[in-house]
C-alpha cells in the first residue's frame, strides 16, 4: 500500500503556461515573419533537448533554459530579437497560475503525505504555494535536484525527503504520465504511475485501491 504521493504541479495541480507560450510565439512571429506554430515547435524541441543536458554541474535554471532555447529557435530562422521583455509575461505566469477546480478538494481528501515534484525554479514554486495558500508535506524542484524530470534525481530527492522507498509511493501527473518513455522510466524505478490528468479521477482510483487493500 502506498504511503505518499508524488504530484506534478503544472498541468496537474495548477494550469500550465500554454496560453503564455502561445502569446510569446505570436509576438515573435509578428517580428520575424514566421508562422507561430513553427516557432513553437522549434522552441519546444530545443527546450527539451537543453533540459536533457542540464544536470549536475551543467544544470541551468528553467528560466535560463526557456529564454536560451527561444533565442536559439529564433536564430534558427535567421533572426535576432530582444526576447527578455517578450518572455517576461510567461515567466511571471509561472508564479500566478490558476488552480484547477479539483485541486483543493483532492489535497483536502488525501490521507497520506504529498510531495510536489516540479521542474520549475525554486522561487517560482514558493510563490505558487504562497499565492494559493497550499501546504504539502514536501516539495522538490529541479533547481534543488540539479536535474529535470524524468531523470532520477528529482524523484530520489523526493523519496529522501519523505523517508520512503520507490515502492512506498505513487506518482500522479500530467507531464510524466502523458509521456510513455518518462512513465516507463518511473516504473523501472519501482514507482507506480497514475495516468490521470484530472485529480478527481485520480482520487477515485486511489480510494478504490484503498478499499481493495483493506478487503485483501
Amino acid at each position: 500500500m502506498y504511503q505518499a504521493i508524488l504530484l506534478d504541479l503544472y498541468g496537474t495541480l495548477v494550469q500550465d503556461d500554454e496560453s503564455a507560450v502561445n502569446d510569446v510565439c505570436v509576438q515573435v512571429a509578428d517580428l520575424i515573419a514566421v508562422d507561430p506554430s513553427a516557432i513553437a515547435a522549434e522552441w519546444s524541441r530545443r527546450l527539451e533537448a537543453s533540459a536533457e543536458m542540464a544536470y549536475g554541474a551543467d544544470f541551468r535554471t528553467l528560466a535560463d533554459l526557456t529564454l536560451g532555447s527561444l533565442t536559439e529557435a529564433v536564430a534558427n530562422f535567421g533572426a535576432s530579437v530582444e526576447l527578455e521583455p517578450i518572455c517576461r509575461k510567461q515567466l511571471h505566469s509561472w508564479r500566478h497560475p490558476p488552480l484547477y477546480d479539483d485541486s483543493r478538494p483532492f489535497l483536502d481528501a488525501v490521507k497520506v503525505p504529498v510531495c510536489l515534484v516540479s521542474d520549475v525554479d525554486q522561487d517560482d514554486l514558493t510563490a505558487v504555494l504562497r499565492w494559493h495558500g497550499i501546504a504539502v508535506a514536501a516539495t522538490v524542484t529541479s533547481e534543488e535536484a540539479r536535474a529535470y524530470k524524468p531523470r532520477p534525481e528529482p524523484f530520489q530527492l523526493a523519496l529522501a525527503r519523505l523517508g520512503l522507498g520507490p515502492g512506498d509511493v505513487i506518482h500522479i501527473g500530467n507531464s510524466v504520465a502523458g509521456r510513455g518513455v518518462a512513465a516507463e522510466a518511473l516504473r523501472r524505478r519501482g514507482i507506480p504511475v497514475f495516468p490521470h490528468h484530472d485529480l478527481e479521477r485520480a482520487a477515485a482510483a486511489l480510494a478504490e485501491q484503498e478499499r481493495q487493500h483493506g478487503n485483501g
